[in-house]
């Protein structure tokens, strides 16, 4: 089939927009590409430092014939979704021994759990750990030895700044190993029920910790789709993984031996080779609109919208919120995963997975087949799954039918005919919000703002009983100027209660809200935030706002150009739990709809 008119239309103004830029950045990178490869350039006394840790590869790394992997890895054993990466480059290593090669880790790069941030001070660090961690990647290649770059990383900020670390240094291959879900637990829609009682009182800390503990239960990511999944998802339609990688669980035989092939398929496609693929010519503008198109029909993260800029960015590519819109606007919703429906991610796997959406997307013509991947030319790859058969990893045809149509569906039968996120324009300037897990009826609210400066102020006010009718929730001075742009996920457990209480509520905040926002409407990432004398910064409790989904505005009767913006003291935001550290970063950061990034 030929290729939807308005997909094609974002692609040509993306290139367009970016011309400039991305021939710059390709011109860089094919110098660094052209000066081959990079250990030769280096002296005998730095070669020397750089082997001198591994004596099982040193005459092999000091002849330099074959290819050295420099793996960079986020493990910790903080995050469930990292544990299983312990292991990760002993199996690499032997990898590449088998095939004459070596490998070595590089660095490591920090990664914090925002599971266990959430609704705390540390969270305002969490947005600017990813540029960090596109800064820890940077150093762990800068020394120059390697020929071929092995990512390991899955959750939330890990995987945009480690794209963002295999953007800078585009001239190197780059293959994305992700370590797959943690087996099923408890039922999100359980979980989130006894998140509810505990936030109305109706049971204790006792109960809501046994529901949590049953749910998040052993190594593996999360299993709701939330950002950490949906990057996975992001790196299977960018063509950074290999086909049908993202949801094998971990520490199984095929989840290894995917890690296995990966290795060898890195060392397939370096300059030493016939086959070289540079990660900034995967990472092309057509990679980054399939891109969108995933997270459309899976109804992801609206982290992702403040990720793809920057990772964009450091490719020499300008995405705008205004081309997520468009292309949402003829995605089909095509998967209901928690918060967007009960399945988990494992059961969205067995129903058919990322092989059998990318199938239909492609026959409806809304994905670019013509895409480089690690794996080879063409996104039809990956509909295919990978198998274990024989005792040997081989790719099969994948699922052709949903298994589950109440996961997913076809295109000819989607969810809904557009995709989960709209863009809001008006008045109080440029938000988004996820609709996919929204009930129709609420994807226009008009109500009274609540005005708040903080979340902890809004779970206060609802537990001395003041929401008792319709209201927008106004939480500002969250953007990334302000205090880091957290996460205030912890609010809708608060504010779903209000909605089950028959009230219309809405949230409107500079910040943003959790890959796992729900069923309450959330019109985030509000810019120019209030920090930067935005909009927001002049209402008042009382004022009416319409957040309006469906013909995407946001706006307001109050006479905001007749007030002073709000400017309170801010100075509780730069110390404690580490914040001290990050001044700069909030002093400087760009906006959100640029991506809320110091180093792009």
């Amino acid at each position: 089939m030929s290729l939807n008119q308005t997909i094609a239309d974002v692609t040509d103004r993306i290139i367009e927009r970016s011309r400039e830029r991305r021939e710059t950045y390709l011109e860089r990178i094919g110098r660094a590409g052209e000066a081959g490869p990079v250990r030769a350039h280096l002296t005998c006394g730095n070669q020397a430092h750089a082997y001198a840790g591994v004596p099982t590869d040193q005459e092999a790394l000091s002849l330099g014939r074959a290819a050295n992997i420099g793996i960079v890895t986020a493990y910790n054993d903080m995050l469930s979704a990292h544990q299983p990466f312990e292991h990760f480059p002993e199996l690499i290593r032997k990898a590449a021994r088998a095939k004459g090669a070596t490998a070595q880790v590089a660095g490591g790069v920090p990664a914090m759990c925002d599971g266990v941030t959430q609704g705390q001070p540390g969270m305002e660090l969490s947005l600017f750990s990813r540029d960090v961690i596109a800064m820890a990647a940077g150093i762990s290649l800068s020394h120059n030895c390697f020929d071929v770059a092995l990512y390991l990383g899955v959750c939330d900020k890990i995987v945009p700044g480690l794209v963002m670390a295999a953007a800078t240094f585009g001239h190197i291959p780059a293959v994305f190993l992700p370590a797959g879900p943690m087996p099923s637990g408890l039922p999100n829609d359980e979980k989130a029920k006894v998140r509810q009682q505990f936030a109305a009182g109706e049971v204790g800390r006792d109960k809501l910790m046994e529901a949590e503990m049953a749910s998040y239960h052993s190594p593996g990511t999360c299993t709701f789709y939330g950002t950490a999944n949906s990057n996975q998802m992001l790196m299977e339609f960018m063509g950074l993984h290999l086909p049908g990688a993202s949801f094998v669980n971990p520490n199984t035989p095929l989840r290894d031996a995917l890690t296995v092939a990966g290795t060898e398929r890195a060392l397939e496609i370096t300059a030493l080779g016939n086959d070289y693929r540079p990660a900034g010519e995967i990472l092309d503008e057509k990679a980054f609109v399939n891109g969108i198109v995933g997270l459309m029909a899976t109804g992801g993260s609206t982290n992702l919208v403040l990720h793809m800029p920057a990772m964009a960015r450091a490719a020499g590519i300008i995405l705008d919120p205004e081309d997520f819109d468009a292309i949402s606007s003829v995605t089909p919703l095509l998967a209901k995963v928690y918060p967007n429906g009960l399945a988990d991610v494992n059961h969205f796997h067995a129903a058919g997975g990322l092989g059998y959406l990318i199938d239909q997307l492609l026959n409806d013509g809304l994905l670019h087949p013509d895409t480089k991947t690690v794996a080879g030319d063409g996104l039809e790859r990956y509909t295919r799954e990978p198998q274990i058969i024989d005792g040997a990893l081989q790719w099969s045809e994948g699922a052709r039918k949903s298994e589950n149509d109440k996961i997913v569906r076809p295109a000819s039968d989607p969810f809904q005919k557009t995709g989960g996120l709209k863009s809001l324009t008006g008045s109080l300037g440029t938000a988004i919000m996820k609709v996919s897990a929204v009930a129709p009826e609420r994807h226009v609210i008009e109500a009274p703002v609540r005005i708040f400066h903080d979340q902890d102020d809004v779970k206060a006010a609802f537990k001395r009983g003041e929401f008792t009718s319709d209201t927008i929730v106004v939480v500002r001075f969250q953007g990334p100027k302000a205090n880091g742009m957290p996460e205030l996920h912890s609010l809708t457990p608060t504010l779903a209660v209000l909605q089950d209480r028959g009230l219309k509520v809405a949230l409107l905040t500079d910040g943003r809200m959790s890959g796992a926002s729900g069923k309450v409407p959330a019109a985030i990432h509000l810019s120019p935030e209030a920090a930067d004398g935005g909009w927001i910064a002049r209402l008042q409790d009382g004022d009416v706002v319409k957040l309006d989904a469906v013909n995407g505005t946001i706006t307001t009767d109050a006479p905001l150009e007749d007030r002073q913006p709000v400017t309170p003291d801010l100075s509780a935001n730069s110390f404690g739990i580490g914040r001290e550290l990050f001044e700069s970063f909030r002093q400087n950061a760009s906006p959100a709809r640029e991506g809320a990034s110091n180093v792009v």
